[in-house]
């Protein structure tokens, strides 16, 4: 599968693109928008890496272009615009994904997989679905399939369970929760995620849902998705 990472940052579309040979993707790169755009129009991509501040042309007006001639491609943005509403325009634009910088790379080749491979997670520009849940990533609405109950989830516990629902029964480090969701520079008190977490669990045990989040003792927390409840 063929992978145009569009992102002016060279020496970072560069080990990203390292990144995705190892997976064994095609990648090529584009430093410059009016460049992205034709490649994209005239490559046969499978999947673009979109930045949104890019030289010439943004990332917005090379997602609508496309998008308005009817490519089908997959889209992830990777950016440092980090504001609801860049993530809303972007999705609004025709996004399938949204990753902001800083970023693990392991948490992008897993959306890059998402989107290309067979995998536990099914998603789409509306939904994330990991095991009977189901998190409408437009309205913050948390369905149980199981059940067919919902629940509302917001702020920090949106983008909290989000993060997991991208990285399933993987151990995911407290520093690496704390770096993605309230910033690498940022000072939190140490117990705000186990606040978060307990608020989470809460709602996942209203809907009924068998998806749990374990803590893993020594290493972080995994998103466990069982064959059924406990």
């Amino acid at each position: 599968m063929r992978i145009l990472i569009v992102e002016n940052e060279f020496n970072l579309a560069d080990a990203i693109k390292a990144r995705l040979t190892e997976e064994r993707y095609s990648v090529d790169i584009s430093c410059d928008g009016e460049e992205g755009l034709y490649n994209i129009l005239n490559g046969q991509y499978d999947l673009v890496i979109l930045d949104i501040m890019l030289p010439h042309k943004s990332g917005f007006e090379i997602l609508q272009e496309i998008r308005k001639r009817s490519i089908d491609v997959k889209v992830i943005i990777l950016t440092a615009k980090d504001l609801l509403e860049d993530k809303l325009n972007g999705f609004g634009y025709g996004a399938n994904d949204y990753l902001t910088k800083p970023f693990y790379m392991e948490e992008l080749i897993a959306r890059v997989n998402v989107w290309l491979r067979n995998n536990q997670v099914n998603v789409n520009s509306d939904y994330l679905e990991v095991g009977d849940l189901k998190l409408n990533i437009r309205t913050s609405s948390l369905n149980c399939i199981t059940t067919n109950e919902s629940i509302d989830i917001i702020c920090k516990e949106f983008l909290i369970l989000e993060y997991f629902m991208y990285n399933p029964n993987q151990i995911i480090s407290k520093s690496q929760i704390y770096d993605k969701i309230w910033g690498i520079d940022s000072e939190v008190e140490s117990n705000n995620l186990e606040v978060y977490l307990s608020f989470i669990r809460k709602k996942l045990k209203i809907i009924g849902s068998y998806v749990t989040i374990k803590a893993v003792r020594g290493l972080g927390y995994r998103l466990e998705v069982n064959d059924e409840k406990d």
